[in-house]
C-alpha cells in the first residue's frame, strides 16, 4: 500500500486530512515547529491515535511519518 493510500484511508475512517491530525499533534504538544518534540517518544503518539482516533499500528506510523516529513 502506497504512503498516499495509508493517508486517504486514514482521512476515510476519521474524517480528518494530514494537516488537521498535524494540527492536533501540535495542539497536544507533539509536534512542535513542524518537528515530533524530541521529549515526545513515537510510542506516545502512536497510543494517543490508537486510542482517540481507533487507528491500527500501520496507520499510526503513518500519522508520525507525516509528523517526521513524510508526504510521498
Amino acid at each position: 500500500m502506497s504512503f498516499q493510500a495509508y493517508m486517504d484511508n486514514i482521512e476515510e475512517k476519521t474524517g480528518f486530512s494530514p494537516e488537521q491530525f498535524l494540527s492536533l499533534g501540535e495542539e497536544k504538544g507533539f509536534v512542535v515547529d513542524g518537528k515530533i518534540n524530541p521529549a515526545i517518544k513515537v510510542g506516545e503518539i502512536v497510543d494517543w491515535l490508537k486510542s482517540d482516533y481507533g487507528l491500527g499500528h500501520g496507520h499510526a506510523m503513518a500519522i508520525v511519518a507525516y509528523f517526521k516529513g513524510k508526504r510521498k
